[in-house]
């Protein structure tokens, strides 16, 4: 089980460049039985792998503009200490009811900003990169809070507010999720938040998933992908979101 589900993830990761983080927690959770804080900090370093398989490529040609990636990790990298500092002082009697519902209702949204095709939006005539920083800060607490976020959130911040070409933004958003990710997910093997074997497992099937992923990116047609993960990550989001809120509506 843990390997298919480790293929399947890194197929989307590889084939967007997000999606890690709103799937594996989410599937942890729900198929596995994890804790939250556990699927957290064990998506973080699963992504993170499954993003360093992607990478190369992408450095290689030269898609990834490092000033504005300077930009993003300026306030995405204290965000995501905030947001890992909030997650781990926190008791599990206190997590499983915040982080649940937050993580899902995250996901949710992220499958509705796909579903109305903000790449479709007019592109910004003017860029003004000393807003990054500002903008990811909350990125960055959402990821070391949730895992979830860094690319699908990235991708969109540079869409609205730079004029990269559609090639670079991938590139430039895959390695500011890479950056979190890697130091997410050091964090949390500290604080014991990370099953090593679980993500070796993950891994087994998630690296070549990762490699497949990436060449059938260019074959299968870019719509018909998007608003296919957008219902899967809606209905992922929304079990979610009622399996953190039932216990408290129920009682």
């Amino acid at each position: 089980m843990e390997i298919l589900l480790g293929f399947a993830i890194a197929i989307v990761v590889g084939l967007t460049g997000a999606g890690g983080g709103p799937l594996t927690v989410p599937l942890l959770v729900l198929l596995l039985g994890r804790s939250a804080a556990e699927s957290v900090g064990t998506s973080l370093a699963f992504v993170f792998v499954t993003k360093l398989f992607a990478s190369p490529s992408y450095i290689f040609r030269g898609n990834v503009d490092w000033p504005i990636l300077g930009f993003m990790l300026a306030g995405g990298l204290p965000g995501l200490l905030a947001g890992s500092w909030i997650l781990l002082h926190l008791s599990k009697q206190q997590i499983e009811p915040i982080l649940l519902p937050l993580v899902g209702i995250t996901i949710a949204a992220l499958a509705l900003f796909r579903l109305v095709r903000i790449h479709q939006m007019p592109r910004p005539q003017r860029e003004n990169r000393a807003i990054l920083p500002l903008a990811t800060l909350p990125i960055g607490i959402e990821v070391g809070f949730s895992s979830a976020g860094a690319g699908a959130l990235g991708g969109l911040l540079l869409m609205f507010k730079t004029r990269l070409e559609a090639a670079t933004i991938v590139g430039t958003d895959l390695l500011f999720g890479l950056a979190l990710s890697f130091v997410g997910s050091g964090i949390h093997v500290i604080f014991g938040h990370v099953d090593e074997a679980l993500v070796f497992q993950l891994l087994l099937g998630g690296i070549p998933g990762a490699l497949l992923g990436s060449w059938l990116g260019t074959r299968v047609p870019s719509n018909t992908l998007q608003v296919a993960m957008s219902l899967v990550f809606g209905y992922l989001g929304l079990h979610m979101s009622w399996k953190g809120l039932a216990p408290l509506l129920i009682r």
